[in-house]
């Protein structure tokens, strides 16, 4: 078998032979596991005559006479229509406005930069196609706040974090507007909150926000339908279910237990819809609205979901992987003939959707009306579970034969399988992006922002053939630039500002690349370090957002006191070698910390609290655009989120804040915390103009 034409094949399929890893050490994908990978991507390499068909394939799509249905261009700029069309044909350009443009290709056969910001349709030669013609750059902070050079601030947090009376154990949207409304008043400009993707309604003990169902759709768990249908009516269900000592339990719980609250707060939501659908109600025109603006795409997800619930009766499991013929076709005729048959389900889990997308709506507008420029900011995950609802929907357009991860570094030895799926280069160009489309749009419709997770997934991602290590996997590479031009386009439309992930080994020129187009990269200060020497105030980035850590990171207070090697510890993740290594770096570190921070203020003491508050004023004098101080740092709070490397040992995504939203952030740490940020912004601003 010829090792050329694989190489040749995985090269047309858009992997990456050969590649640097964290080291920057060059790394070469074997044959055995290209074969694989390939396998994934549709394209069988097992034998020579089956990489002679799979790279024929490819290089007919390549060399198609037929353009693809949707090509992006930068505004004010030329677009190269010669592959398909003759120089001097003639066009006609429908504008987004309803005008009519008439007109030739210039002699290089390029469309002249005649179409304005938008989605444009083209007309020549007999076909039809749409032209994105993008921005120079997404929206920005600038933008936002009506400043030439922004030293604004906000708020990082787990939705699921915040209390409320009569929550059934975990944070929701109405508890989120009551935070919106505090934050607002002290001058925060935005709330960056974790991932509110869809996830599996009838299997509450997958509850990883990173790991959801869809990204085009919401976790209907997270709203509050008081807010939306009255609290009388909530009252009346709960009376109704019995579920009052339920839901009292678990909002006393010290962490949250997912399985039990999902199950109350799914019981309630059913004897609501009940009494909704059941008789005369003011909304029914604004549900019955919202399922029509949610179309086909909002129909298959509760279709979907319905199918699920319905799987032991129809004896089909979980994943539709595993489902007979005519349930793995999303239009079939089977699952019309099951969607007529289960109309009140399926309008049950569209009802689910709009209270979620209401309350988030709500959410925003209280951010939005207490003084934010910003408001919410939402996060955007990797990819979706591939057994999901938006792989089930968009087959052509995810790989669920592939997972996505990360391969081995130094942290890492084994590499990440994280699990989820992601778009296929192709199948997203085949359908002029339509699946990345609908995902920005569902994702900018309730915020003010979007924080992308793991930007570099927009030009490489590492995947993996399912049942596979993570280290046998290669980089798969996007169309950069056309998702770019996408990504700006859909922030300036819904004028939210972008940021990126970047944080791990990045892709040369990326970060260049991100900068052009006003996204921001992320700073934070336990990495912004050359062995324990922290980077001067004036030095760092300000095409970045600066932060003090991360779900995924120990909390400052928590680096402080080491509890993060407590944790490895404990869980066996390490050695006593290693640990002693470990504890004697982070002294090395501490210090080089306090060091950065006397070089600037007079500490008083060094315990954590006052590190912690030199730390808030030091990243409020950073160049950094937007400082997102996270809620467990202003709180002083010593556990993290998650604990990445675990599942059930440590409780990730579980965690409660103290206290009730309304009063948090009236905290002596916080109110003093949020007073220093606001008061080095300020600084920094008048700095800097």
């Amino acid at each position: 078998m010829s090792n050329e034409q694989l190489e040749m094949l995985a090269a047309e399929a858009g992997l990456s032979v050969d590649w640097k890893d964290a080291n920057a050490r060059p790394q070469r994908v074997s044959p055995d596991v290209l074969r694989k990978v390939l396998a994934g991507l549709g394209y069988p390499a097992e034998d020579d005559e089956q990489i002679a068909e799979s790279l024929s394939q490819l290089q007919d799509q390549s060399l198609s006479a037929t353009p693809p249905p949707l090509l992006t261009v930068d505004h004010g700029s030329n677009l190269d229509l010669s592959i398909w069309f003759k120089p001097e044909t003639p066009f006609v350009l429908e504008l987004e406005d309803g005008s009519r443009l008439e007109s030739r290709l210039n002699a290089r056969g390029e469309l002249p930069a005649l179409a304005t910001v938008g989605y444009q349709q083209l007309a020549i030669d007999g076909q039809h196609l749409t032209i994105a013609v993008a921005p120079k750059t997404a929206y920005t902070v600038a933008m936002a706040t009506d400043v030439n050079v922004p030293r604004t601030w906000g708020l990082t947090l787990q939705l699921y974090y915040l209390r409320r009376e009569g929550d059934g154990g975990f944070g929701d949207t109405q508890a989120l507007e009551t935070f919106a409304r505090s934050a607002g008043e002290r001058g925060a400009a935005a709330i960056a909150i974790s991932p509110v993707h869809a996830m599996f309604s009838n299997d509450s003990e997958q509850f990883s926000p990173y790991s959801p169902s869809s990204r085009l759709f919401l976790n209907a768990l997270y709203a509050a339908p008081g807010a939306i249908l009255g609290e009388q009516a909530v009252r009346a269900a709960i009376e109704q279910t019995g579920l009052a000592n339920e839901l009292k339990r678990l909002q006393a719980l010290p962490l949250i237990d997912w399985p039990a609250a999902a199950a109350a707060k799914w019981k309630l939501y059913r004897a609501l819809y009940a009494s909704f659908i059941g008789a005369s109600h003011p909304l029914h025109e604004d549900f019955n609205s919202f399922r029509h603006a949610g179309g086909e795409a909002l129909e298959n997800h509760c279709r979907f979901e319905a199918l699920r619930d319905e799987s032991q009766a129809l004896g089909i499991g979980g994943n539709w992987h595993e489902w007979p013929q005519q349930f793995k076709n999303p239009r079939s005729d089977a699952i019309d003939e099951f969607a007529a048959k289960h109309s009140e389900q399926i309008g049950f889990h569209a009802f689910a959707q709009w209270l979620i997308a209401r309350g988030l709506e709500r959410a925003q507008t209280a951010a939005r009306t207490s003084g934010m420029s910003i408001g919410l900011i939402g996060d955007l995950a990797v990819g979706a579970d591939g057994s999901g609802s938006q792989a089930w929907s968009r087959q052509d357009e995810l790989l669920s034969a592939l997972t996505v991860g990360a391969p081995p570094d130094i942290l890492n030895r084994s590499g990440q399988s994280w699990g989820i799926s992601a778009f296929s280069p192709t199948g997203l160009k085949r359908n002029g992006f339509r699946a990345f489309i609908e995902m920005l749009r569902a994702n900018f419709a309730h915020a003010g922002g979007l924080r992308i997770d793991h930007v570099m997934g927009l030009q490489r991602l590492w995947v993996v053939p399912l049942g596979s290590p993570a280290s046998e996997g290669a980089y798969l590479n996007y169309p950069l630039d056309d998702m770019l031009r996408l990504l700006c386009l859909e922030s300036w439309r819904h004028q939210a500002v972008v940021l990126g992930e970047d944080l791990g080994t990045v892709p040369d020129g990326l970060h260049e690349k991100l900068s052009s187009r006003g996204i921001l990269g992320m700073r934070v200060l336990l990495f912004e370090q050359d062995n324990a020497r922290f980077k001067p105030i004036i030095k760092w980035s300000d095409d970045a957002l600066a932060t003090t850590s991360t779900h995924d990171l120990p909390t400052l207070t928590g680096w402080l006191t080491e509890l993060d090697i407590d944790w490895n510890k404990t869980l066996g993740h390490i050695d006593d070698d290693t640990e002693r290594n470990w504890r004697q770096n982070r002294e090395r570190e501490r210090q080089g910390l306090l060091t950065a921070l006397r070089e600037n203020y007079a500490l008083q003491n060094d315990d954590a609290s006052a590190i912690i508050d030199a730390s808030v004023r030091y990243l409020g004098h950073t160049r950094a655009p937007l400082v997102l101080l996270p809620i467990e740092d202003a709180l002083g709070i010593e556990e993290q989120a998650n604990f990445p490397g675990t599942v059930d040992s440590h409780p990730n995504w579980r965690r409660r804040l103290p206290g009730d939203t309304a009063a948090l952030l009236d905290d002596a740490n916080a109110a003093r915390r949020l007073e220093i940020l606001a008061a080095a912004r300020q600084q920094a601003a008048e700095r800097d103009q």
